[in-house]
């Protein structure tokens, strides 16, 4: 019976022969020969570059080979020239984690910076896989206080929300209260899990993960392995200037990067919505946010 749970080309092997397909032999510096019949790199090209056999090669791509090893993986995307997403997508259509080579990034794509630019009447946040801001708008400030008053490496999502002893993490300077608090909290905690898959040679995660062990209640949330997903929430916040405001909150991820995008909206036409604009009348200027080179220097980490 036919696999109806893979989308036709979508499959490992069908990737691998697309893949092979479109490289042409002067890009591997191979002749590229007046005979040729195949398009791209013949499947004894592209065994001899991996240093696997061709008879793999073809059981690879008729499906008939489903589960190479770590070390294949990583051979066949030499050989194939695969750009880093590639090779992530590769590893993954194999059933495996790909390798953590690269740090959390704090880095805001141009595209995504400049859709966020647009976004001046709601407060927005963006943080790291980590929950490290590392961006804000002046509407976040204006209803939630201004993150720079607290030092680059307290501004933790995570931290804020399982202290450990005298820890005074700060992404928000006025009470904020969840709704759901305790799925609220889950999904951050299942973050940090699907975050230390995805770097898992990243020092600045693994410090804030044995961190947060000190608090009871993220090391019970942690060795739960439950696996939560976020969701529309709705938050109460206790501004000093025009009282209670209730807001929703949406929390959009950006790609690879695992940048989390967190929107606060108040329903239209309401009083809650008179109340945020009300805040957000003051002309404020958010602080650029320092990169964890900038951030390591300014302060000893916790």
């Amino acid at each position: 019976m036919d696999d109806m749970t893979t989308m036709p080309g979508a499959g490992l092997g069908a990737t691998i022969r697309a893949w092979r397909e479109r490289l042409s032999p002067p890009s591997v510096a191979l002749p590229a020969g007046r005979t040729r019949r195949a398009t791209g790199l013949r499947r004894e090209e592209l065994a001899e570059r991996a240093g696997v056999s061709v008879d793999y090669v073809m059981r690879l791509e008729q499906g008939r080979a489903t589960t190479p090893s770590a070390q294949v993986v990583a051979s066949l995307a030499r050989a194939l020239q695969l750009t880093m997403t590639e090779r992530d997508h590769l590893y993954r259509m194999a059933g495996l984690a790909p390798p953590g080579d690269s740090p959390v990034p704090d880095h805001i794509p141009p595209g995504v910076h400049r859709v966020l630019t647009r976004l001046a009447d709601v407060a927005v946040a963006v943080f790291a896989a980590d929950w490290q801001l590392i961006w804000w708008n002046p509407g976040w400030t204006a209803l939630l206080g201004d993150p720079s008053t607290s030092p680059p490496e307290l501004r933790n999502f995570a931290r804020e929300r399982f202290p450990v002893g005298s820890d005074d993490a700060r992404v928000t300077l006025w009470p904020v209260l969840a709704q759901n608090s305790d799925d609220s909290d889950l999904a951050v905690v299942s973050d940090l899990r699907r975050a230390t898959g995805r770097f898992p040679d990243d020092t600045r995660l693994a410090d804030l993960i044995r961190l947060l062990h000190g608090n009871q209640r993220f090391a019970r949330m942690w060795a739960s392995g439950t696996v939560s997903a976020h969701r529309e929430d709705h938050k109460t916040i206790e501004h000093p200037d025009v009282g209670l405001v209730e807001v929703d909150c949406d929390v959009l991820t950006d790609g690879d990067s695992e940048l989390k995008i967190v929107i606060l909206t108040a329903a239209p036409a309401s009083p809650d919505e008179a109340k945020l604009r009300r805040a957000m009348s003051t002309d404020q200027t958010p602080a650029p946010a320092r990169t964890r080179t900038e951030a390591a220097t300014a302060r000893p980490a916790v």
